[in-house]
């Protein structure tokens, strides 16, 4: 290490260069944090034998994965709090045992994570305070209650240990650094040491009790894509006291901030989603934008890792500037700026129930899909429907048929039909949602994640157990394009013009066009596609979401007759749905990927993105609080100047003014991606957005590459 302190710029390049280096070599000879974290399970469940209570044992495992979870510091960071995702101090006997004993538990399904935390009661009065009001509560449980909250007592001193072994780890780095580090070191450790119980008294001691907090519920209760939320709120409070106080600058802020996102990318693996948003309004609908809103954006350029994306939480009082400021690092090849429509999210929001209060304050709690902050046990993406699976299945009940149905609509009737059993099978079937739900509540347990979710505390019931005040389940139609082009397909060659009968189609499909590339060329390209602002097209679509948006609300869910929320975002699934599907009326050929999101399919909008966004927002999207990502891309040579920039500005502006949820944009040439397919050792920190996520293009799959490649790459805004 240098005598010489670096400069904020340099610093991070190198930690951002290490953070990548580390993801792309993985040592395969020592053993990974899961075989690790397998050997302390065991071993934590083997001496709670004796307990009846499965929540006080796994309370006690929460504490044991945390008083031993395997540590690390880099001769860089700001921000204390690296897990060593390659422990090496475990045997092939020991990970073999564990995993044998381990098996023998009944471990059930569901989704975990995908939240923000409810930092208020902590960053007021630090674990410690938490700590009472767990003892306070404790005074007039029973039975059940008590040791739901006694594991949420074992889990807080879990947290306070492993914040100590952090301070520790970091002390013991400072033995042979220079003296400008052993500086750096030594402030990191009083930190820990301070908010191990007691409250931040900083933006420092604040966002890296954050951080550590965050880490520890992912970790030790397995909950997967917690996100650091709404920063700019929950920060704003200690930025502007020290601020005022001169004990810190924006462009150190900006640093710390910085050294969370890599610390995110660090322990995150690749593949998924992280989240922060930015601006939107409190409960009276007045903007909240502060300096900090432009500071978590302003971060991501020197950071340019996948994570975190950033949305903007647009509203007609969203000050330009910080639109703006998204719409430059998008032109500049930045793809984790993504625009929300405040409005209609909260309007959604609403209407399932949720107070001013809370509407106002929500995260999509990984790729586009809306959870409530601080209150949420939201199940996202459970399931995926593969709208043009059914469609198939409809088509082939009609080649059969004697007589098939004599017009369309009654054909629609048809399809609706199986999408409504598809439905009632994900809710109320044997793996459904709702069985899903109890086994959760009889064999899961999150107490740390419990503690800092409303209202677990105050109900004595863990959040798997129906303490959390939002218990909704989000699923999510994938491929609602392809269905509306198929449809129109069928609407004009079997009802209209009456070329073809469903056993023809059937045949075509079922041979994936072989011999008939010009029937394929003629569903393609002469019939109009969603995309191009063709009304007959866009009212299917329409009908569609009206349809399962409806039929979803016939359902409610356990704890507490939840709501079943939909929503048309797809993460990788219209690749690997795409992949699972036959050959669909609208042209595309078996195994093909579906469309991204709620927008058109890939190469079939031939208006340019305003007819596009016209399609995509004929329809409206306030019921989709499951999610709806809208993907733009375009090539980065039209972003050369302040005007062109502005024009994409005005083009997102166009969106969400006309009620679009959410959209992001890709600005990369394909020529860029043809090269990272020839060379992508030399484009590693290629970022781009799929379907409402970012990922490294050379990471993805051969079929989502190509997917990506595909897109329309608009030539003018």
């Amino acid at each position: 290490m240098s005598n010489k302190k670096p400069s904020d710029a340099a610093r991070i390049a190198a930690l951002r260069e290490r953070c990548l280096d580390r993801k792309a070599s993985m040592p395969a000879a020592s053993w990974s944090l899961a075989d690790f974290t397998a050997v302390t399970d065991a071993e934590a469940l083997r001496q709670s034998e004796g307990l009846a209570s499965w929540q006080r044992r796994i309370g006690l495992r929460t504490r044991a994965r945390l008083e031993k979870a395997p540590l690390t510091v880099d001769d860089l960071e700001l921000l204390a709090g690296r897990l060593n995702t390659r422990p090496s101090t475990i045997t092939a006997s020991e990970v073999a045992s564990a995993k044998a004993y381990l098996a023998a538990y009944t471990w059930p399904g569901g989704q975990n994570g995908h939240c923000a935390l409810d930092f208020r009661r902590l960053f007021e009065a630090g674990v410690g305070g938490v700590m009472d009001d767990v003892r306070a509560r404790m005074a007039d449980a029973h039975a059940e209650g008590a040791d739901t909250l006694a594991s949420f007592l074992d889990a807080l001193e879990g947290l306070t240990a492993l914040i100590g072994r952090v301070a520790d780890t970091v002390e013991a780095t400072a033995a042979g650094a220079p003296a400008w580090r052993r500086a750096e070191l030594a402030e990191m450790a009083a930190i820990c040491r301070h908010v191990q119980r007691h409250a931040p008294r900083s933006f420092r001691e604040a966002l890296q009790l954050l951080w550590l907090t965050n880490l520890a519920v992912e970790y030790a209760d397995t909950a997967w894509l917690v996100c650091p939320g709404r920063l700019d709120r929950v920060l704003r409070p200690f930025y502007d006291a020290d601020l005022r106080a001169g004990t810190l600058t924006r462009e150190h802020a900006l640093l710390l901030i910085e050294s969370l996102y890599l610390q995110i990318n660090n322990f995150v693996p690749d593949g998924l989603a992280v989240a922060v948003m930015t601006g939107g309004t409190d409960a009276a609908g007045a903007d909240v934008t502060h300096e900090l809103s432009y500071l978590c954006l302003e971060a991501l350029r020197r950071t340019k890792l996948v994570y975190p994306t950033v949305g903007v939480c647009w509203h007609p009082g969203t000050p330009r500037e910080l639109s703006m400021l998204a719409c430059e690092l998008i032109a500049a090849g930045y793809a984790t700026p993504a625009f929300f429509n405040d409005q209609v999210i909260r309007e959604g929001l609403g209407r399932l129930g949720l107070p001013a209060a809370d509407a106002c304050n929500y995260i999509n709690s990984t790729c586009v899909e809306i959870t409530p902050v601080g209150r949420s046990n939201v199940w996202v993406a459970s399931p995926y429907f593969s709208l043009c699976r059914y469609l198939l299945d409809e088509i082939a009940a009609q080649a059969q048929a004697t007589p098939p149905t004599p017009d369309f609509e009654s054909f629609l009737a048809g399809y609706f039909s199986r999408l409504a059993a598809a439905i009632h099978e994900a809710v109320e079937g044997r793996d459904g949602a709702r069985q899903t739900r109890q086994q959760r509540r009889q064999y899961g347990g999150k107490p740390l994640q419990s503690v800092f979710t409303r209202d677990c505390i105050a109900r004595a019931r863990d959040i798997d157990a129906g303490g959390a005040l939002t218990n909704w389940v989000e699923c999510s139609f994938v491929g609602i394009a392809n269905l509306a082009d198929s449809l129109e397909v069928i609407r004009a060659e079997v009802f209209e013009s009456h070329a073809l009968g469903f056993a023809e189609l059937k045949r075509l499909l079922d041979d994936d066009f072989s011999g008939r590339e010009d029937l394929r060329l003629r569903f393609l390209n002469c019939h109009p596609k969603y995309g191009n602002a063709v009304a007959r097209v866009d009212a299917l679509v329409a009908r569609v979401a009206e349809f399962f948006s409806r039929e979803c609300a016939r359902y409610s869910l356990p704890p507490d007759e939840s709501p079943f929320v939909p929503g048309t975002f797809c993460w990788v699934n219209h690749e690997r749905l795409g992949a699972q599907c036959g050959a669909t009326p609208d042209g595309r050929r078996r195994g093909e990927p579906f469309a991204d999101g709620g927008g058109p399919a890939q190469g079939r909008e031939q208006g340019g993105p305003t007819h596009a966004i016209l399609s995509t927002t004929s329809w409206d999207h306030t019921g989709l609080i499951g999610g709806l990502a809208f993907n733009m891309k375009f090539a980065g040579s039209l972003f050369s100047t302040p005007e062109a920039i502005g024009r994409l500005h005005d083009l997102v502006l166009t969106f969400l003014q006309r009620g679009g949820f959410e959209t992001q944009i890709n600005v990369v040439s394909r020529a860029t991606l043809e090269a990272a397919e020839r060379k992508p050792e030399q484009y590693r920190d290629l970022v781009v957005r799929i379907g409402g996520y970012t990922d490294y293009f050379v990471r993805l799959s051969p079929g989502m590459r190509q997917e990506v490649m595909r897109r329309t790459e608009y030539e003018a805004v």
